[in-house]
């Protein structure tokens, strides 16, 4: 099976071919038909899989299949929740490469530095929010951030929040 043949749109077919992506493997295999019919999924899967493309390129097709990317103030529609800031920029930069001929923003925001930069993103608008939980609570509660266009929510590597009380 190829990416192709999931029914992944143009864009992100071509963003795959550039990053040299041709198969995906069994979770993503898996996974992306399920979610490209928009329907709620628990996966789990070793490290190194590629959970990442499992749940970023549906999340990327349905994006830019429906929003309009001339709005002048883009807003939230996706939220991925993730444990470590490490994390949430490595899921940044796998966002950004499969997104590249889409239009589609991200932003990354994690605790452990000032927050301007994050702000001023949150600002400027974006598509797909990257969050670790304390920095999304804090920056929440000061009214940065708005779910009330939000579609999508992943809780990546949810099993980890769960222990730390972040669901609870």
């Amino acid at each position: 099976m190829t990416f192709k043949e999931l029914g992944l749109t143009g864009p992100i077919l071509e963003a795959l071919e550039k990053e040299g992506y041709t198969h995906p493997t069994p979770i993503q295999e898996q996974a992306i038909p399920i979610l490209l019919q928009k329907k709620d999924l628990l996966g789990v899967a070793q490290t190194g899989t590629g959970k990442t493309a499992a749940f970023g390129l549906p999340m990327l097709h349905h994006l830019y299949e429906g929003i309009k990317l001339s709005d002048t103030k883009r807003r939230i529609k996706a939220l991925i929740v993730t444990p470590t800031r490490e994390l949430a920029i490595q899921i940044g930069e796998s966002l950004t490469a499969y997104g590249a001929f889409t239009g589609l923003r991200n932003t990354v925001i994690f605790g452990g530095v000032k927050q301007g930069k994050q702000v001023n993103a949150l600002k400027s608008g974006t598509d797909i929010l990257v969050a670790t939980p304390g920095r999304l609570l804090d920056l929440l509660s000061q009214g940065y951030i708005s779910f009330k266009d939000l579609d999508i929510v992943v809780l990546d590597e949810a099993d980890r929040d769960v222990g730390h009380g972040f669901y609870s």
